[in-house]
């Protein structure tokens, strides 16, 4: 069974449908949406800063999100995916995004609407990215955004709602 742990008085919230791997560990202020997916290993730790989810995400793998003490909260739009052995913290994610796996995303950073972050990218604290596929340690831009770009990222974040329905 997953470790839903509350906090300090907060309990995490977890939406409909939405399928949390047995050891994967979701604790304190922490909101996930409906037709999510939390994998194996998955750490959402929300003791110091507000964890919140939109809805048709998932996070894989061995990912981390978490934020800084009275600095920063870690929030997630809709569509999204997290990628396996990523770390998420203290940013804002938008809609139709691929973090990928081992990508680092770091505080008060805002990932806009239609991104990807390619897989071992570094995304340093306080960036304002723009629409596209960034990579690299320092994250740059390496392709502006598209439609498609956005597609590729609202597809994949689909196939986890079937992923998911192996496991319920």
């Amino acid at each position: 069974m997953a470790i839903i742990k509350e906090l300090k008085g907060d309990k995490p919230v977890i939406g409909d449908r939405t399928f949390v791997a047995e050891n994967a560990a979701i604790i304190g202020s922490v909101s996930i949406g409906k037709d999510c997916s939390i994998w194996y290993g998955a750490v959402l730790r929300g003791d110091v800063g507000a964890i919140r989810i939109g809805d048709r995400v998932n996070i894989q793998d061995n990912a981390v999100l978490h934020a800084t003490y009275q600095q920063s909260e870690c929030i997630i739009g809709n569509d999204v995916s997290v990628g396996h052995g990523a770390n998420v913290h203290g940013c804002i994610i938008g809609n139709d995004v691929i973090i990928g796996m081992g990508a680092i995303v770091m505080d008060n950073t805002t990932v806009p609407d239609g991104t990807i972050i390619a897989a071992g990218a570094v995304v340093p604290s306080g960036q304002k990215l723009e629409p596209g596929i960034w990579a690299g340690i320092p994250a740059r831009k390496i392709k502006d955004g598209s439609e498609a770009i956005q597609a590729k990222a609202h597809a994949n974040a689909e196939h986890y709602l079937l992923y998911k329905t192996w496991y319920e």
